[in-house]
């Protein structure tokens, strides 16, 4: 049996006043994944109070488990920072993967990020831990550490 060979991510990043949109396509995989991460990582830097940031997957062809594992890093590492995180246009494979690991809810959850904080008042509002107000880690995953 032969496999495919992985098609490269492609990443294209646009920002407003307190969103930042990164629209994918190609294989979010074990040869890419890092490369979310650190557009993510980048995003963050450059924007201190991101609100929101939106990711774009309508041009995604694959995820494996390592783009999982991205895909968790950034929710960890929006959360953290205090902005939301959402996943635009999920190809019907992404979704299936996400409802098979149970991270669906977590990578998808409404309510988190900047503007529920901005709410409640979260100490993660003010620099302190953000897991308080953010739904737990799927049960029987571990989730990457930074």
């Amino acid at each position: 049996m032969t496999s495919l060979p992985s098609a490269p991510l492609g990443l294209t990043c646009s920002a407003s006043h307190d969103t930042v949109r990164i629209e994918l396509s190609g294989d979010l995989d074990h040869l890419h994944a890092d490369l979310l991460v650190e557009a993510v990582d980048r995003a963050l830097s450059e924007h201190p109070g991101l609100g929101d940031l939106w990711l774009d997957c309508a041009g995604l062809s694959a995820v494996d488990s390592s783009g999982l594992a991205a895909l968790l890093m950034v929710r960890r590492r929006t959360g953290g920072a205090g902005a939301g995180l959402h996943l635009d246009a999920r190809p019907v494979q992404l979704d299936r993967l996400l409802e098979i690991t149970g991270t669906l809810e977590y990578l998808t959850a409404s309510g988190t990020g900047a503007q529920a904080l901005r709410r409640t008042g979260s100490s993660a509002a003010r620099g302190g831990p953000a897991d308080e107000d953010q739904p737990a880690a799927p049960s029987g995953l571990a989730e990457p550490h930074a």
